[in-house]
């Protein structure tokens, strides 16, 4: 047995939460390990959905243990929100079941209104399109070695002065912004308020989940947004603020590379992407919008409609060589029923030139246009089904066509939101 990362493999939204779900009953241990509360997880679990954004998508689960690793970046009353939620629908959320790492970074609330002030100021391209959560304020304190972190609410005077240092640079900004500075005696005052209910939750995550791994459970690391918004191998500036490729697993969470085991890239059938940014296969038609309306692509966490557009293989293989994907989980397959040809992008055309990736410029990205490749598509349906029995022959003639243009197999197929319409092809967990 082995232990499984669960990385995106596009811009996010692949569907990472049912897979998670799905996985979770196989493993011990679900651990987050970079992102913030800007992501969004949406699981149906006998009907009943369960919308998450900083909670590992386990803690829906019995007798699992759930985990917010060190490179994850907490907003403390966000996170206390989240399991109020939960807790009214039903869901047990305690000390026994749920770990925040000590030396994980808190997202305050001068980051957020940081991350709007400057997102407001911006013009033209240089938007970002932030969720405006303070997630990049939050990392920008981290690697400034100015952040405040959740053992530090256990330490009174050592809070008071790291206030006092952080502060120092915030209200510099926020005058330079034009806005309001930040009162350090509230802001400690919200953190003292706030450290009793947090600090139950913390723990030497390292130190746990390398014993849990010596003692043989399994572990199951869960990315958060996609690897193209990963802030060194997405399509900077118009990405997050943290790795969220493979790699950061083991940083992000304190178990060594040795420990993070296969790597499963969820795959959507087509493409989406929130906010701004390249997005070379983006259709603007209606076979566009009949993506977004079959798919329901509207972001969990924002209510943003998402941008629809035709399968980038050549985006998928991309990150299939940076995370090192041994395998996909093809979701979403159900929502392109129905049309009679489905293209794929095989390559981009930047100024007459053939590229077999996306490259890091970010002028060159902007001027990606898509060589497609066109296949029949399918008029049966494909929704709910949970063998290759059920699948049309033209559907799976798609599905193992992405699998020679991306260079990986499909490991897990999922049909429907539901978790047991999915078809296994290979384990994960026993690789």
């Amino acid at each position: 047995m082995t232990n499984v990362a669960v990385i995106g493999s596009q811009w996010g939204d692949e569907g990472k939460g049912k897979i998670v779900d799905w996985l979770s009953e196989r493993a011990d241990v679900v651990v987050r390990f970079q992102g913030g509360h800007n992501a969004g997880h949406t699981l149906v679990i006998d009907g009943k959905v369960y919308k998450l954004s900083l909670l590992p998508s386990g803690i829906v689960r019995d007798k699992k243990l759930s985990v917010i690793g060190n490179g994850v970046v907490v907003d403390p009353w966000a996170l206390l929100a989240e399991i109020s939620r939960l807790q009214e629908q039903g869901v047990t959320i305690t000390p026994e079941n749920l770990r925040v790492a000590e030396n994980a970074c808190l997202i305050l609330p001068l980051h957020g209104n940081l991350d709007k002030a400057r997102e407001a100021a911006a013009t033209g391209n240089n938007k970002i399109g932030t969720t405006g959560r303070g997630i990049g304020p939050a990392y920008e304190d981290r690697v400034g070695r100015r952040a405040i972190r959740v053992g530090d609410l256990a330490d009174e005077e050592l809070l008071a002065a790291k206030v006092e240092n952080l502060l120092t640079h915030h209200n510099a900004l926020l005058r330079g912004l034009g806005q309001p500075e930040v009162d350090g005696a509230e802001l400690l005052a919200q953190l003292k308020d706030v450290a009793p209910k947090i600090l139950p939750f913390a723990d030497t995550v390292w130190k746990s989940l390398n014993q849990f791994k010596e003692a043989g459970k399994r572990i199951l690391f869960e990315g958060a947004q996609g690897t193209m918004l990963d802030i060194d191998h997405g399509t900077y500036p118009y990405v997050t603020s943290s790795n969220t490729i493979s790699g950061s697993a083991a940083g992000g969470s304190g178990v060594g590379p040795s420990g993070v085991g296969y790597v499963l890239g969820i795959t959507k059938a087509y493409t989406t992407r929130v906010g701004e940014g390249p997005f070379p296969s983006e259709l603007f038609d209606a076979d566009g919008d009949r993506l977004g309306e079959r798919g329901h692509e509207f972001g969990v966490v924002t209510g943003r409609k998402r941008r629809c557009g035709w399968f980038d293989a050549t985006l998928v293989r991309q990150s299939v060589k940076v995370n090192g994907i041994h395998g996909i989980a093809l979701t979403k397959l159900d929502v392109l029923d129905g049309f009679d040809e489905i293209k794929i992008c095989t390559a981009y055309d930047i100024d007459g030139e053939i590229y077999d990736h996306l490259p890091a410029n970010q002028r060159l990205q902007a001027k990606a246009k898509p060589v497609y490749e066109t296949i029949p598509g399918w008029s049966e349906t494909t929704r709910g089904a949970r063998s290759w029995a059920d699948l049309p022959a033209t559907a799976i003639k798609y599905v193992r066509r992405i699998e020679e243009l991306i260079e990986a197999p499909v490991a897990l197929l999922s049909t429907s939101p539901e978790r047991d319409d999915t078809i296994l092809v290979h384990d994960p967990f026993s690789a």
